[in-house]
């Protein structure tokens, strides 16, 4: 005599701890993607066009000054004055030299206004400064 049960297959349901790591890590990839991806751009900046420019690697840490037509300086979407700009210059040259800055002008932003940022750059001992062209039409 047989007293078993006929044991039929349970049918697997879905698994929710797979799927829970699969977007964990989805999650994971496209934050830290997005700290690379940013680039911080003044939407009333136009830039001037290069026919040699090139889009550079983005470095990691690497400070955008942005100076519009009036002359006006922005770090981080924050307006700064001259003197702030220094200061956050000296102490980042400080704890990493070599630190790369950006700047991005404005065509119609004055000669004056740029050569003063440069030579903010040089009192803090910053080197590794770049500009930002755009691509021509």
């Amino acid at each position: 005599m047989n007293f078993r049960k006929q044991l039929k297959p349970e049918t697997v349901g879905f698994q929710l701890a797979p799927m829970i790591d699969v977007v964990f890590l989805l999650l994971c990839f496209f934050m830290t993607s997005q700290i690379f991806a940013q680039w911080e751009t003044e939407i009333d900046i136009t830039l001037p066009t290069a026919e040699t420019g090139q889009v550079p690697e983005r470095l990691p840490g690497e400070i955008i000054i942005n100076i519009g037509a009036d002359g006006g300086l922005v770090v981080n979407a924050q307006p700064v004055s001259d003197e702030e700009l220094a200061s956050t210059l000296a102490r980042v040259a400080d704890l990493f030299p070599g630190q790369p800055v950006l700047i991005r002008a404005d065509r119609k932003t004055e000669y004056e206004a740029v050569i003063r940022v440069l030579d903010l750059c040089r009192q803090a001992d910053i080197w590794n400064i770049s500009f930002a062209t755009g691509v021509p039409e």
